[in-house]
Formats: structure tokens, sequence, C-alpha cells
């Protein structure tokens, strides 16, 4: 495979997941909101917010192993985990490594929920309200598509879509807070 092919495959793999981890932000925050769910049951909407995660993380894992096989790109192994060390765009790079590391210790603790308990699983699964956010700044100032109309208008439906779904979860008819 061509380094063109392999730049192109990481790029777009990582505007894909992108929206997959936006879509299982949104999912989150509209299941954890105790409302029903348009025409899906509760149990629904959250099975999908499993997979649509299970799928998010699964194309960030292939968009760094296209982007440490592109020789253009030059990733070392070292930059999967610390970050800021890259040679490309250091910050940006390094946000992505953080967005990665939150992701690995939210599905980590996801994988053993049932042994860590409801109360541990939920206040790590508070940082994606972090992760998100780091993520989509790393897209933005490390993608080579930053510029481009498209991928502007895409990233800010991404961040429509999670901010329209966190107003409405934060209203105070929440049915957390109406025993309150």
């Amino acid at each position: 495979m061509t380094s063109e092919a392999l730049w192109a495959l990481g790029r777009g793999n990582g505007v894909v997941a992108l929206a997959f981890l936006t879509l299982s932000v949104a999912l989150g925050i509209t299941t954890r909101s105790g409302r029903p769910m348009w025409a899906l049951p509760r149990f629904a909407v959250s099975d999908v917010h499993r997979f649509v995660a299970l799928a998010a993380t699964l194309l960030v894992a292939l968009h760094m192993a296209l982007l440490f096989l592109d020789p253009y790109a030059k990733l070392e192994l070292v930059d999967f985990v610390v970050p800021f060390l890259g040679a490309y765009r250091p910050l940006w790079q390094g946000l992505g490594t953080v967005a990665v590391d939150v992701l690995a210790v939210v599905v980590v603790t996801g994988l053993l929920r049932t042994h860590l308990g409801p109360r541990v699983f939920r206040v790590v699964h508070w940082a994606t309200y972090a992760l998100w956010p780091i993520a989509t700044a790393h897209a933005l100032g490390n993608g080579t598509d930053t510029g481009r109309i498209w991928f502007l208008a895409f990233a800010g439906c991404c961040a429509l879509l999670v901010t329209v779904v966190l107003v409405w979860r934060i209203r105070a008819d929440f049915s957390e807070y109406a025993d309150a």
C-alpha cells in the first residue's frame, strides 16, 4: 500500500471515528437522562450506545494503526501513550494521545464494570465529558482537512449535536433532579 493511501485511510478513518465518538457521547447523555427515547425503550438506546462506543474505539485503534504504518506520519509507539512528544504538531497530536489514554481508561472500567461497581464506573465514565472535546480539538488542530468547509461543517454538526443533547439533559425537569 502506498503512503498516500495509508495517509488518506488514516485521515478518513479519523473523521469516521470522530463521528462515532460523537454519536456515542450523545447516546450516552441521552440514555442517562432517564427520559423516554423516541420510539426506542431506554435499554435499546443503551445497547446502541454500547455498540457505537465499541465501534468508535475500534475506529480510533484503526486510525492509530494506519497512521503508525504510514511513513509520512512518522509516529512512534511512545506517541500513543505519552502525549506531546510527537514530531508533527506536538500539541495537537498530544491531545489525540490524551484522548486515547482517557478512552483506554473508560474502556477498561467498562469491561470491569461488574467488578468495580456502578459508582466507580460512573465516576470514570464522566471522563468522556473531557474525552470528546479533547478528541475534537485534536481533529481540528491536527487534521489536514481543517481548512476545508466540509470538515468545518462536519465538526460544527458534531459540536451542535453534543451541545443540544447536553442542554436537553441539564434542563431543570431532568428526571434525576425531579425528586430533589
